[in-house]
């Protein structure tokens, strides 16, 4: 497994890096999204997936790094300046949303994060002064470094591309040290994480907070991509979409994002020949996946591997029965 996981990951390095250079611009555009949506996939798969602790606030946290970066690059902070100012508001407010998760969980949890994704809708809106409310944030500068300058969409790409190996880097080394664990086994049974050392209350905090942190890198990166921001983006529809694509891809697994990111992106492009009946047949395609599909695509790539395993070793015998041992007879 180990080793197709790694010709999987050297195979999608190099698509990613060459395959943009032949892409027209409004393909370019949607493999920039890809990306950005991965980065807040990860995010979630990490708050949801591994940690269990449910939350449809994910597109309010994602507007904390957007607005971040189109509010403070024109007053002269350097783009990776107002990034990471959004990622701290949106890592502390991630603390503070985790502490319901300490009293509730299941759908009490969902309702906690669902009414913070409406209030910060309705700040965002109303603010005018310092988000521009109904109007939004128009002319947002993509980043430059001295003489160079991201301006052009396929620049933008490859510096999009940078933080995504940056964050899916960080988001291995979590989920493969003791933070990882201790998520795993919060989300499989509490009261026995509890009873080994597990602090469910920090590392609940924490897991809210990390993908929190990840939404707000998301949302720096997004604005940018479209140069004009409102609070219209960062919707209960926006976060529900983030959901149906950690669910889609597979709900802790590493490689559900990728998948998820992926097909809920691109999959309603492919089908928008179909004219006013995409929405149908896309709607009709997720409910298909996911009766046939429950752990979510990862079943696909599963199955891909224990194929080509097959293929190349062989099919497994099982061991044969140790002999029996020789009975030793009086004389």
């Amino acid at each position: 497994m180990r080793g197709w996981r790694t010709l999987g990951i050297l195979v999608g390095a190099v698509v990613l890096l060459l395959f943009p250079l032949v892409l027209e611009q409004y393909k370019l555009y949607l493999a920039s999204l890809t990306l950005v949506y991965l980065i807040l996939a990860i995010g979630l798969n990490l708050t949801l997936g591994y940690a269990g602790q449910i939350s449809l606030a994910h597109a309010g946290f994602m507007s904390f790094g957007a607005y971040a970066v189109a509010i403070l690059v024109p007053l002269g902070v350097p783009f990776e300046g107002g990034l990471v100012v959004g990622v701290v508001i949106a890592f502390l407010w991630g603390l503070v949303l985790g502490f319901p998760a300490l009293k509730v969980k299941h759908h009490y949890l969902a309702m906690v994060t669902l009414g913070f994704n409406i209030i910060v809708f309705l700040v965002l809106r109303n603010w005018e002064s310092l988000t521009g409310g109904s109007f939004g944030i128009s002319g947002i500068a993509r980043p430059r470094w001295g003489p160079v300058r991201f301006q052009s969409d396929r620049a933008y790409y490859y510096y999009i591309l940078g933080w995504t190996v940056l964050v899916v880097a960080s988001a291995h080394w979590i989920l493969h040290s003791r933070w990882g664990r201790a998520f795993r086994s919060i989300r499989e049974n509490e009261m026995r994480a509890e009873v080994v050392g597990v602090s469910l209350r920090n590392y609940k905090l924490m897991a809210f907070a990390i993908g929190s942190a990840y939404a707000g890198v998301g949302g720096a990166l997004f604005a940018p991509l479209l140069t004009y921001i409102d609070p219209g983006a960062f919707t209960l529809d926006r976060s529900i979409q983030f959901l149906m694509m950690v669910v889609m891809g597979g709900l802790g697994r590493f490689e559900g994002p990728f998948l998820g990111a992926v097909v809920v992106t691109l999959l309603p492009e492919l089908l928008r020949a179909s004219e006013g009946f995409y929405l149908i047949i896309f709607s009709l395609a997720v409910i298909l996946m996911m009766l046939f599909m429950p752990k979510g695509l990862v079943e696909i790539w599963d199955w891909m591997v224990r194929k080509m395993t097959r293929r190349r070793h062989g099919p497994a015998h099982p061991p044969a029965p140790p002999e029996p041992a020789a009975v030793l007879e009086p004389k």
